[in-house]
């Protein structure tokens, strides 16, 4: 993620397109400034500009929209992010400050409708969006508070007709208060909660740094308008009409789509379907989505032993844990031709750094164990495969499954089953 954001910055300074193995090749800044004089001119770059009067769905957003159409609405891939509050709060000017992020963002005021059986982005005005926060009555204890979080986060969103956002705030005691922001993912990701805590942070700071104590025969303080924050550089709408001019036609073999089709397609040809693991129950028909997480520590003794492992064998840490996995899996029965999963943020420019929105696409890597290899060896193959796989991380996963053709299956998702 380092080095795909350095290549990122050397883009929107230098002007050029340098693929991320060159970090890896070329470790020093004397090295990789070589690398800068002979790069080839940049990508076009990601600017705000005219939007044509349909704005489609980014193709993360198509996979999503096309769940929701089959499933319905769903808590499938809700994104619920939970705030505590200690102190007083100022719950007016919470309010105040979930509408300002409701404006600053779009993607938090989109709904997806269709026209003629193909789906659109409609962007509400922002005083026209919904940005209400629900305040509901005292809670007491943890448990209480626990099932209620677990209740709103299963909130399930009519794409269709409801944006994809909603706040809510528990009350525990007077100066304790716990705040839910439910984001649907086809509007937001993984990385798009730090913004999202950041510029209500902000908002809510510049909302109460605005307020007047109350006159004497008023009691609430009253909040002035806040001073408007900086505007974004560009909206997730921009992205998407950029992410398609830069992806090109499939038909043109030199695309930029065509071209990345064809490497997935030969790396994923004959990969197994299924990974044979001792599972301890048969796999369902169609699967259920319940799981559960399994916390896992590691020492500072271990973290800083791996990290020099990595150092040494000129990795990364990821590449360092992709090659253990992958020693685990054959362990356990799952063989020698390993497809592991891993999600690619898919933020390739700056100026989608302080976004909220669905940028992230799954990258298959296949991990090749055969002949018994020694870790070292291991590390090699894996640094290789993860390098190569990050050259062609614009392809959306739906277009190399499709190029493939897997035998489409409800009881698994196709070629990988671990991430």
């Amino acid at each position: 993620l380092t080095a795909i954001r350095l290549v990122s910055r050397v883009r929107g300074v230098f002007g050029v397109e340098l693929p991320v193995r060159a970090v890896f090749e070329a470790p020093t800044a004397g090295l990789l400034a070589a690398r800068v004089a002979r790069a080839g001119a940049a990508r076009a770059p990601l600017v705000a500009g005219v939007r044509p009067q349909r704005i489609p769905l980014s193709y993360a957003q198509r996979r999503l929209w096309f769940a929701f159409r089959l499933e319905g609405p769903s808590p499938t891939y809700n994104c619920p992010l939970v705030l505590r509050f200690s102190g007083t709060l100022d719950r007016d000017a919470l309010a105040g400050a979930v509408a300002d992020v409701v404006a600053r963002h779009e993607s938090l005021r989109t709904r997806f409708v269709e026209t003629h059986g193909e789906p659109r982005q409609q962007i509400l005005p922002a005083g026209q969006a919904p940005a209400i926060l629900d305040c509901l009555p005292p809670v007491t204890g943890e448990k209480e508070l626990a099932g209620l979080l677990r209740e709103h986060s299963a909130y399930c969103f009519d794409l269709a007709t409801e944006t994809p956002f909603r706040a809510t705030l528990f009350q525990q005691a007077p100066d304790q208060h716990v705040l839910l922001l439910l984001v649907h993912h086809i509007a937001s990701d993984g990385w798009s909660m730090t913004p999202l805590a950041r510029d209500l942070s902000a908002a809510y700071r510049t909302r109460t740094q605005a307020t007047t104590p109350p006159p004497h025969h008023d009691s609430r303080p009253q909040h002035n308008p806040p001073p408007p924050q900086e505007p974004l550089a560009v909206q997730y709408a921009d992205y998407t009409l950029w992410q398609t001019a830069v992806l090109g036609d499939p038909h043109d073999p030199d695309s930029v789509l065509a071209r990345q089709r064809a490497y997935w397609t030969t790396q994923l040809t004959g990969a197994p379907q299924v990974l044979d693991l001792p599972l301890d129950r048969p796999r369902p028909a169609i699967a259920r989505h319940h799981g559960a997480t399994t916390p896992l520590s590691l020492s500072p003794a271990l973290h800083h032993q791996l990290r020099t492992l990595a150092r040494d064998h000129d990795v990364t840490l990821f590449m360092v844990l992709h090659a253990a996995t992958a020693v685990l899996l054959r362990h356990l029965g799952a063989g020698n031709d390993l497809p592991i999963a891993t999600v690619q943020a898919g933020r390739t420019d700056e100026a989608l750094e302080p976004l909220i929105g669905f940028f992230v696409n799954t990258l298959i890597l296949r991990t090749d164990l055969t002949g018994d290899p020694t870790f070292r060896q291991l590390l090699a193959r894996v640094r290789e495969t993860d390098l190569a796989a990050y050259a062609h991380q614009d392809l959306p996963l739906d277009h190399v499954i499709e190029a493939l053709n897997p035998h489409r299956t409800l009881s698994h998702t196709p070629f990988t089953q671990i991430a």
